[in-house]
């Protein structure tokens, strides 16, 4: 009776946490990040790493996924600073940071991502923290500090992530709590007076219940200045922390609650204007860091969550969990877009999101047979407003919006092992998804709305151009994946994999109502769709002193999201006097590609890594008024070739001296295109405020240079690092704005860049206490 009675407890736990919350779970994001306890496990003998991709625990060799697992080591001894630069390391992806912001993640994996961050558009990558989906890439630049492992799965994960994993998916996993006292403390110095300082520490309070928590802060000046108001430009002012806490009453149930806040509140990064003001007046910067925006420096973007996990091991065959997580974030940010003095292209803006989480999963292992079943709930809100102040107009658009996205799916994955030899994998997910959405747009004469800001009570109203309220879409979708593996050998795999996924559908933000006589607008746009297939290789060579990872892909994209943002001509003069955003499933693509992941460990003392990754995007089809008009648009922030090569060489300094590590990582990306139409700049003539052209904004290809070394004691307790990054001192190019005015406007056009971080140097010296 005993035994009952605890059981039906526990189970009764699991019940209460999944549905008191109010929602459904759903094992979509759990065993995302459920992968946290084992990812990557590897040794220089061995060299084996375990991973949860399949959101249960397998040897990374046995999944028939491409998946980068990078873990703290690695991380620790390349000084990488924060989760883009995750993008080095993995074939076929762009990880970097919103034009515009300080904090804001774009994502792109085998050509499928999302450039434009407004609420009303869903990523193509998900992130996932500990679990938790994070929904909204605010404030998803996430820096690395008290972690276990970051992985990257490459292609749709629609099966066992669900949707807006249609370019892949990351997983980026906290430390567990240790079941003894521990505490950490980490000091940064470096270039442009960086200064950072991070605690880290757990200990348990009783047999069964331990606590921990991390906390970072990281200032650093800027790069540049913003030459208009004399601020920091491109600097780092963010203060983060976790709490997390694990009651553990029994060997086969436990309970942890976790809590992460962060607030960011660096400078505004406004750009490097490209082109001297329309009058002549204004040269362009000498230093590409470098701004003379004139619509102010203060930014703010803070986010916080909480989640509670319950996990009952109900027998050796059966696993129940439960993930809860509520997460939300604001963010108030000026946005420069011409990066002048004078307010023309001005943006101040704020964002606001919150989401509700829920999943439980079933987890299933016996003998031949092992895979995991679930029920997935999200509701997600996003909301914000901004002015377009246009000061030669003597004109401010006010444009507003939300959109509520609800979200149920039901999914399962499961491989049967036939014999030593082969194995079959099937898994399918259905999603239901419901999008609400307002979406609001006025023009007002003056600078700056009433509606956006109450003081600006000098300005006159003067139209509704968009007033959707509560318009609404429903979208399913199945899901499904197969799988047919190989392994001749024990240390040999060989794979075919179909996988699908999707990216939500929803409401266009900045849609114009008035110059859309066939209401498509408030239909919305559906959910775009990814089929790949893949060939793959896994395997481990010469007494696992090599290690390879090849795939090979394709993926038939179809019904893409395809956004055009156009000059109007609203008075019938000849002129384009406005912009008319629109966004349409019209477009399908055909993306080819190879990837190649090596580590070859030379000697006890000497480490080779080595990534490829090659891709041919084409775009086959994209309709306007019935005409296939593909050829005029390009695939973006994909460059057809990208790898890294690394040296690891560590030493021995003899006894109770240490160890002495040396690092040295050569990083290429080839040529690409950050917008979907090309941009290499338009000739002389072509407008006549600028008659010498404009240069090209699409980067050119780049190398990056990093070298660490780093010293630790015999007893692992002391750690000396020194770091420097980009030691060529590439100018590399990340984003961009362009909106090229007509000259008849007098309007001084959008046409700056955002560049990586320079040359820097980083000393470190982390204590174990």
């Amino acid at each position: 009776m005993k035994n009952l009675y605890w059981n039906t407890l526990k189970l009764g736990l699991v019940s209460a946490i999944a549905l008191s919350a109010g929602g459904l779970g759903a094992a979509a994001q759990d065993a995302t990040d459920a992968a946290p306890a084992s990812d990557e496990q590897e040794t220089r003998t061995l060299g084996r790493v375990t991973v949860t991709a399949q959101r249960r625990e397998e040897d990374l060799l046995d999944v028939p996924l491409s998946v980068t697992a990078l873990d703290s080591e690695r991380l620790e001894i390349t000084g990488a600073v924060d989760i883009t630069a995750i993008q080095r390391s993995t074939p076929n992806a762009t990880i970097e940071v919103a034009r515009g912001s300080n904090s804001t993640l774009i994502a792109f994996i085998r050509g499928v991502g999302q450039q434009d961050p407004l609420w009303g558009f869903e990523p193509g990558v998900g992130l996932y923290v500990d679990d938790v989906y994070i929904a909204r890439p605010q404030g998803a630049i996430l820096d690395i500090f008290d972690i276990e492992r970051v992985e990257v799965l490459r292609g749709p994960q629609g099966t066992l992530y669900g949707r807006n994993t249609i370019g892949g998916a990351i997983k980026y996993v906290t430390k567990p709590l240790s079941d003894e006292p521990k505490l950490n403390a980490k000091v940064n110095l470096g270039s442009y007076s960086q200064a950072d300082l991070i605690l880290s520490g757990s200990t348990p309070i009783t047999d069964t219940f331990a606590v921990g928590g991390a906390v970072a802060k990281y200032t650093r000046d800027g790069f540049g200045k913003n030459l208009f108001t004399g601020a920091e430009h491109y600097n780092k002012d963010l203060l983060a922390y976790r709490v997390s806490a694990e009651w553990t009453p029994a060997d086969d149930f436990s309970v942890r609650f976790a809590y992460d806040k962060s607030q960011d509140d660096s400078n505004a990064k406004h750009g490097h204007r490209l082109l001297p003001s329309a009058d002549g007046t204004i040269p362009v910067t000498g230093d590409v860091y470098d701004t003379r925006a004139g619509i102010g420096d203060k930014n703010s973007v803070e986010t916080e969550g909480y989640s509670l996990t319950a996990q009952w091991d109900v027998n050796d065959i059966v696993t129940l969990k439960s993930i809860t997580a509520y997460r939300e974030g604001s963010t108030v940010t000026p946005i420069d877009f011409d990066a002048l003095p004078q307010p023309d292209f001005d943006v101040p803006a704020y964002y606001r999101d919150d989401q509700f989480s829920q999943e439980v999963q079933l987890l299933y292992n016996n003998g031949p047979l092992n895979g995991v079943a679930g029920i997935y709930y999200l509701d997600g809100n996003a909301d914000g407003a901004f002015d377009v102040i246009l000061s030669a107009l003597g004109l401010t658009i006010y444009q507003a919006g939300e959109q509520n996205k609800e979200n149920l799916s039901f999914y399962g994955d499961f491989t049967y092992d036939l014999n030593d030899k082969w194995s079959v994998s099937l898994g399918g997910r259905y999603t239901e998804d419901k999008t609400t959405a307002d979406v609001l747009r006025e023009a007002w004469l003056g600078l700056g709305s009433g509606s956006f800001d109450p003081a600006n009570s000098s300005s006159i109203f003067l139209v509704t151009q968009t007033d959707y309220q509560g318009v609404k879409r429903k979208d399913d979708q199945f899901s499904p994946r197969v799988s047919v593996s190989y392994k001749p050998t024990e240390d040999l795999n060989l794979y075919a994999t179909y996988s699908q996924g999707f990216k939500a559908g929803g409401f266009d933000p900045r849609a114009r109502e008035d110059l859309d006589p066939t209401g498509l607008s408030r239909q919305g746009f559906g959910p775009e769709k990814v089929d790949s297939y893949e060939l793959g290789m896994k395997g481990s060579f010469f007494n696992d002193s090599l290690l390879l990872n090849t795939a090979a892909f394709f993926a038939d994209y179809t019904d893409q999201q395809i956004t055009v943002q156009s000059g109007a001509d609203t008075n019938n003069d000849g002129i384009n006097d406005t912009f008319v955003s629109s966004v349409f499933n019209a477009g399908s693509s055909e993306y080819k590609g190879l990837e190649v992941e090596a580590t070859w460990f030379a000697t006890d003392e000497l480490t080779f890594f080595g990534t490829l990754g090659y891709i041919d995007a084409e775009i086959n089809e994209i309709l306007s008024g019935g005409v296939n008009v593909a050829s005029a648009f390009v695939t973006q922030n994909t460059p057809e070739l990208q790898g890294q090569v690394s040296a690891n060489y560590t030493r021995s300094l003899g006894a109770d001296r240490g160890e002495l590590s040396f690092t040295g990582t050569a990083s290429y990306r080839d040529e690409y295109y950050l917008f979907n139409i090309p941009n290499a700049g338009f000739p002389a003539g072509q407008n006549a405020l600028f008659p010498n052209g404009g240069p090209a904004l699409d980067p050119e290809a780049y190398t990056l240079i990093d070298l660490s070394a780093v010293w630790t004691s015999e007893s692992g307790r002391y750690r000396f690092g020194l770091h420097g990054r980009n030691l060529t001192n590439e100018e590399y190019r990340v984003a961009a704005y362009n909106f090229v005015t007509p000259s008849q406007l007098g309007l001084d056009a959008a046409y700056s860049a955002f560049y990586g971080p320079p040359r820097t140097f980083t000393a470190s010296l982390s204590v174990d206490f």
